[in-house]
């Protein structure tokens, strides 16, 4: 059976950087692909500094639909959304002001890999954290959902001025390179020993209930596995009121991961562009609305609206209309300049195609960037 690796490194290009991603890419790509893979045959996609959340995303759901086994090689640095309390990994162009709109959600990992059929899937992780998400780290808020299993160190943010080097899948690499291939378990132990710092946190389970972490010698802690959601749908197989139960209580990352599951799913089964994946496509920006997150709301309505467009609907319909309005109106409650201006392009775009009913939104958005233009950007 034919294997699938995905290499995804990924750090800031700018003063945010915490670790040098990238470095471990050459030894990994020296590395035959079965020992990525541990089968015979293997596909090796590598993804080297991404700007692109959605792209990501892209990457990530067409290796998961491979019917082989799955591993993932994920370096970089792990920050937290201050406003909902969520993990994102860092991308090229994130900075802290644009990390909602610029970094991966870990949640949405979680829930392409939550699609696979367990005991298939395995991630190898070596990150940091910065301050923020190094706590939630360490307080087990961290993991890749069940059924999954996951070896990996995230370290606490290295000091200032310093950026970390990816040394624990570095020593991977170096043990395959010299021929051998050892079961993961034993890699992890290895590479966790020789890589440190002490004050790391290592990760090693299959994923599942009860799982026994794989520790180094000297032991060092091992973080709980947070669960991926998986919400059991009425007897009438609408999963919409669970969905909104969750939001309306808070749990708005368990919301939107959800979501994206079924999103996922709709977009399998019937393909993109179909009234089903656009339907989810809409929820989640109707969900990311009610997380009061308005720059990812208006993304999503914006994606939801080309995407309507792309399928031959006219600027008329009003599902189009419909679209381009809220993500006009969530644009309009950004309170950040910075992310204000750079939605507007696309907004504006959208608006010349799509005037609406309502007279002069596409000046009003003029006006707007205009002041935009008066407001200077957060250091």
């Amino acid at each position: 059976m034919t294997g699938t690796a995905l290499l995804l490194a990924a750090a800031p290009a700018n003063k945010s950087c915490l670790i040098d991603a990238t470095s471990v890419l050459p030894a990994l790509a020296a590395v035959p692909p079965s020992a990525l893979t541990g089968t015979a045959a293997a596909t090796v996609v590598e993804l080297a500094d991404p700007v692109d959340p959605q792209t990501v995303l892209t990457r990530i759901r067409t290796a998961a639909a491979a019917p082989g086994p799955l591993v993932l090689y994920v370096t970089g640095q792990l920050h937290l959304d201050h406003r909902q309390r969520l993990l994102h990994l860092a991308l090229a162009r994130t900075t802290p002001s644009t990390l909602r709109y610029t970094a991966l959600p870990w949640h949405w990992l979680t829930g392409e890999l939550a699609l696979r059929r367990p005991d298939t899937t395995t991630v190898v992780l070596d990150l940091v954290a910065d301050g923020d998400a190094w706590g939630q780290v360490r307080g087990g808020g961290f993991g890749v959902g069940p059924g999954v299993r996951v070896f990996g160190r995230v370290s606490p943010p290295p000091a200032r001025r310093s950026t970390a080097v990816p040394g624990y899948l570095k020593t991977y690499a170096s043990i395959w390179r010299n021929g051998h291939r050892p079961p993961l378990a034993q890699l992890h132990a290895q590479a966790a020993g020789e890589a440190g710092p002490g004050d790391a946190v290592f990760l090693a389970g299959d994923g599942g209930p009860g799982s026994v972490p794989v520790a180094p010698q000297p032991p060092v802690p091992v973080a709980r596995q947070e669960a991926v959601p998986v919400v059991e749908p009425r007897p009438d197989g609408d999963p919409h009121p669970a969905i909104l139960a969750a939001a309306q209580s808070g749990r708005h990352g368990e919301a939107a991961a959800i979501a994206a599951m079924w999103e996922s799913t709709a977009l399998r089964t019937h393909g993109a562009g179909s009234p089903e994946a656009l339907h989810w496509l809409e929820v989640r920006a109707d969900l990311a609305r009610l997380a009061q997150d308005p720059g990812r709301s208006c993304e999503l309505w914006m994606a939801a609206a080309e995407a309507r467009l792309a399928r031959g609907q006219a600027s008329g319909t009003e599902d189009v209309e419909a679209a381009v309005d809220r993500a006009h109106h969530q644009w309009e409650q950004l309170g950040d300049p910075a992310q204000a201006r750079a939605l507007a392009p696309s907004l504006t775009r959208l608006r010349r195609a799509v005037p609406g009913r309502r007279p002069g939104a596409l000046e009003a958005i003029g006006r707007r960037i205009s002041a935009l233009e008066n407001v200077p950007a957060t250091p």
